[in-house]
């Protein structure tokens, strides 16, 4: 059985990876069927022959999870469409000072609209 899987390459933590088409039973280092690019996820670069890689799969090549995501986010050109979260993680005293700056604030919002509803409605005098 084909596979498409990584072959890693690079340095000791600073890893990069070959996207190859190989036999499941050969080693991960092994030689390859076809090499159908090369990804770096530590600055999310990558070059992708993705009509290959949809043709193996056509011929019954299983892709593993991570190909499948770097298949399904590949642009046209062979290049990752990267989306860089939005979403800051905060640390747990700042998650805590950020949740009593907004009980606060609600507080002094309810405490304004009690005052608005206890203060007496003026109604406008008619002229006769």
């Amino acid at each position: 059985m084909l596979k498409i899987r990584l072959k890693r390459t690079g340095a000791k933590k600073s890893p990069s990876y070959r996207i190859i088409v190989i036999n499941s039973t050969t080693k991960r280092e092994g030689r390859p069927v076809e090499e159908l690019g090369w990804y770096n996820p530590k600055t999310k670069e990558m070059k992708f022959n993705k009509e290959s890689a949809l043709s193996w799969i056509s011929k019954g090549a299983q892709p593993t999870e991570t190909v499948k995501y770097l298949i399904n986010n590949c642009n046209d050109d062979g290049t990752l469409n990267y989306k860089k979260k939005e979403v800051v993680k905060l640390s747990k005293k700042a998650q805590a000072k950020k949740a009593e700056e907004e009980a606060k604030k609600a507080e002094e919002a309810a405490k304004a609209a009690e005052a608005q509803e206890a203060a007496p409605e003026e109604e406008p005098v008619a002229e006769a």
